[in-house]
């Protein structure tokens, strides 16, 4: 998987952080992470199409000193193949808010307790068009 990483990001706790892009046909997944560095993520946000034996589910994890966390797994998916999607990520020391397509939003703890994203890398089945600060 090739992909566009960004690096000496400054999303300060709060922030609103949105990737904007497109989900080709024939989509399996895509990932969106963010945290320090590829091996300090506070998040690992991966919509499944069909991947890992996984189906139309989002499955989200830390990462810390490149040891994995707690999966967390989101059934509600409202991506789809051919359309245009914009997701927006928030977080604080405790926890990380994502909002998807449709206002649907849950969130997932903040393991590593960081309190800045520094780095971002979008990969896998995804077009990206756009990421921005708020």
């Amino acid at each position: 998987m090739s992909g566009i990483v960004c690096t000496n990001l400054r999303v300060a706790p709060g922030q609103r952080f949105s990737v904007k892009g497109e989900i080709p046909p024939g989509c399996k997944s895509f990932v969106i992470n963010l945290g320090k560095s590829k091996d300090d993520l506070i998040l690992h946000f991966n919509p499944r199409f069909d991947a890992h034996g996984d189906i139309k589910t989002i499955v989200c994890n830390s990462k810390s000193k490149g040891q994995w966390g707690k999966e967390h797994r989101e059934t509600n998916f409202p991506f789809q193949e051919g359309n245009s999607v914009e997701v927006f990520f928030t977080h604080d020391k405790n926890e990380v808010t994502i909002t998807l397509p449709g206002n649907h939003q849950f969130k997932v703890p903040n393991s590593a307790a960081s309190e800045g994203i520094e780095y971002a890398c979008v990969e896998g089945d995804f077009i990206l068009k756009g990421i921005s600060l708020a």
